[in-house]
């Protein structure tokens, strides 16, 4: 097998694992092609992130398959508790997406290959993991406020190094949700912000179908099929209260990753 290729499985595995577990996708994306230098798997940087998540997008789908249905259903319902709860997932996105749209550039150029920035998300990450893991009354159903709470966590998690996932389902339990609740919601939430995103770029000529390989279809099928299992192994962890342990390994990473870079500065 090809060195490119099993970069590429690499960078699958990375991001079908960090996508649903709570240790931040782009942070791992960044330190592994800082590291491994695999920063040039795809001639179009834009192609390479937007395949990633488009394969984590379809992990979702299939792990939620049902409850997506059900939602799609609700939409058309009389029943109007049932069509609050697609308004909340879109009300949870209006603050990611405006800063998706207005300062993705700026914050992906701000931390690129600089690993000490990462290190730090990554102990942020780690500091709300540990709050999330402590006896919180979760009893509550989604409402407005958590929603919007979980948005805001989601847009801070723009940032690589603060995990979507960990940052949004940590918000959710802080502020009262049920376990099941939180998890969901925060899976399902980040969707419509990932296929937009896809077909805005469709759009706008972003995506480069040239850029296209047979590198990165390995890593679409790689991060596809860990991807289902992640999200499927995380729902269990977070009913179990093991978010300790996430915590413990982003403060790990994160030290690493601002020791290295004062090590070699």
């Amino acid at each position: 097998m090809a060195l490119e290729t099993i970069k590429a499985i690499i960078l699958g595995v990375i991001q079908g694992l960090t996508e649903f577990l709570p240790v931040s996708s782009s942070g791992h994306i960044e330190l592994a092609e800082y590291f491994l230098k695999i920063e040039n798997l795809a001639q179009d940087e834009i192609t390479l992130t937007l395949i990633l998540h488009l394969a984590t997008a379809l992990s979702t789908i299939v792990v939620f398959r049902k409850r997506i249905m059900q939602l799609v259903r609700d939409l058309f319902s009389s029943d109007k508790s049932a069509r609050m709860y697609a308004l909340l997932i879109a009300l949870s996105m209006i603050p990611a997406g405006l800063v998706g749209v207005f300062f993705e550039d700026q914050l992906d150029a701000l931390m690129s290959e600089k690993i000490w920035l990462v290190g730090i998300a990554l102990l942020l990450t780690a500091a709300l993991l540990y709050l999330a893991d402590r006896d919180w009354k979760n009893v509550k159903n989604i409402n407005m406020p958590s929603a919007l709470m979980m948005g805001a966590a989601q847009m801070v998690a723009l940032t690589p190094g603060v995990s979507r996932s960990g940052a949004t389902i940590s918000t959710g339990l802080i502020s009262g949700l049920q376990r099941s609740v939180a998890t969901e919601f925060s899976f399902l939430m980040v969707l419509p912000l990932i296929l937009g995103k896809v077909g805005l770029d469709l759009v706008s000529g972003d995506f480069s179908s040239s850029a296209m390989s047979l590198d990165l279809l390995w890593a679409f099928l790689a991060a596809f099929i860990v991807g289902v299992l992640a999200c499927r192994w995380m729902i269990a962890l977070v009913k179990k209260s093991r978010l300790i342990y996430f915590a413990m390994y982003c403060l790990i990473m994160g030290s690493f990753a601002i020791v290295h870079h004062i090590w070699i500065a």
